[in-house]
């Protein structure tokens, strides 16, 4: 797969949006074991930090950039701008939290710019 730019703005700096393909997005569901979950409860009786629901929302994170990426490449773009993050947190029952990102933003192809220096720029799967 083609490097696709991302980033959070509406346009790149030193370079033309020459298509704009639409709106595209990804989105990624994780949950932690049910030890997991009855640990991060002790943690949250008892205060402190709360590492292994971080670790679970940023792989979320990633992963949901990963489809995003994806579904840009898909529509022949090689940047997505004003890319954005939504998330959430539902009860799958039996006390199994689910934790759901979306990343979402507009597809286009830009010419010109330098996107390889871009820290958002990593090659698709």
């Amino acid at each position: 797969m083609a490097e696709i730019l991302i980033t959070t703005t509406n346009d790149v700096p030193a370079a033309r949006i020459v298509r704009v393909l639409g709106p595209v997005y990804g989105t990624a569901v994780r949950s932690r074991s049910i030890v997991g979950n009855m640990l991060g409860g002790l943690r949250a009786v008892f205060g402190g930090s709360q590492t292994g629901y971080a670790q679970m929302v940023s792989q979320t994170r990633d992963e949901a950039l990963a489809a995003l990426r994806e579904h840009a490449a898909s529509l022949g773009a090689n940047a997505v701008v004003a890319m954005r993050f939504d998330s959430g947190e539902f009860d799958s029952g039996q006390g199994q939290a689910m934790n759901e990102v979306t990343a979402y933003g507009t597809a286009v192809v830009i010419e010109g710019g330098e996107p390889s220096q871009s820290p958002w720029t990593r090659p698709g799967p």
